[in-house]
């Protein structure tokens, strides 16, 4: 990892870019009534939640929310979530987290909806590092970046870590 820290967007740009995927996902799913943020906790949901709050604002859809808790560690599907994902049938399901790096995080996440009929599934990210070992890309992003693979990215969200938002490539 590189001893350099890098400010690659600031809390003006996360909100800009928030703002953006929002107004994306509306185009989106214009003829929808209804749609399903799913965020992978932590830093996943609060996006959710912001992109919800956003989306409240600027259009008359019926946006639900789920939480997905994940153990990103494993190798195998080891998810929960806080609420039945029953609710997701039929229904468009966007699914979403701050960093997309290999894919697996996104691809476990997908997975917990392998049994429920969906309408659609889209992914949202904030940052897209094109590192992806997974068949898994992200419909709307923030940033898409070219990094190394010894180069780490990290959000800092101030709902979960305090502080001002911003993403530091380190």
């Amino acid at each position: 990892m590189s001893a350099k820290k890098v400010l690659i967007l600031n809390q003006e740009q996360i909100q800009n870019k928030t703002m953006r995927i929002a107004y994306q996902l509306l185009e989106d799913n214009f003829e929808e009534e209804s749609i399903v943020l799913v965020g992978i906790a932590d830093r996943g949901y609060v996006f959710a939640q912001r992109l919800k709050a956003i989306l409240e604002k600027i259009s008359s859809l019926n946006i639900q929310l789920i939480k997905v808790m994940l153990d990103k560690t494993s190798s195998t599907l080891d998810a929960q979530t806080d609420t039945p994902i029953e609710q997701a049938t039929d229904k468009v399901v966007i699914l979403v987290d701050d960093v997309l790096n290999s894919g697996r995080t996104l691809a476990y996440g997908m997975g917990v909806f392998f049994d429920v009929p969906l309408k659609k599934m889209r992914t949202a990210v904030l940052i897209d590092r094109s590192h992806h070992k997974f068949p898994i890309f992200s419909d709307f992003s923030g940033l898409k970046l070219s990094t190394i693979l010894k180069e780490h990215v990290t959000v800092n969200l101030h709902e979960c870590d305090g502080g001002e938002d911003a993403a530091w490539l380190l």
